[in-house]
């Protein structure tokens, strides 16, 4: 299986806590972040893209997802924290040749008080760890 989520997680992780203090980034969902800001990416989708199968291996190029969720529960301007760090995401993932499909407010079905930013990127990496914008 390709699997290109711990240097895509690391580098964005790593800009995201040089530019926002204090803010926490997990790369699994977390129901209760342990401070705010927070920003989890999860890898929601990995599979084998067909038309680059050959007969010599199945899986050449796989075609992912990452999902992307923002939090901020500040009293003023949590709204703007999360479109602030939604354009840094938005940049990293597009260094990286992902295409954003996505970005919306969802509720925040466990405390309204909490703002949240949903965001999704896809591309196509092959088996040498290139990634091709989908």
């Amino acid at each position: 299986m390709i699997d290109i989520n711990n240097e895509l997680f690391t580098a964005i992780a790593t800009v995201l806590r040089a530019r926002f203090d204090g803010i926490f980034v997990s790369n699994e969902y977390v129901r209760q972040p342990p401070r705010f800001p927070a920003v989890s990416i999860e890898v929601m989708d990995s599979s084998v893209l067909r038309s680059g199968s050959d007969s010599g291996d199945i899986e050449n190029y796989a075609e992912v997802m990452y999902q992307v969720d923002i939090y901020s529960n500040l009293n003023k301007g949590k709204r703007a924290q999360c479109w602030e760090i939604a354009n840094a995401v938005d940049e990293q993932f597009a260094r990286f040749n992902f295409t954003r499909t996505f970005m919306n407010p969802v509720q925040n079905m466990n405390d309204a008080t909490i703002y949240r930013l949903t965001g999704r990127y896809r591309a196509v990496v092959g088996k040498d760890q290139t990634i091709y914008q989908r």
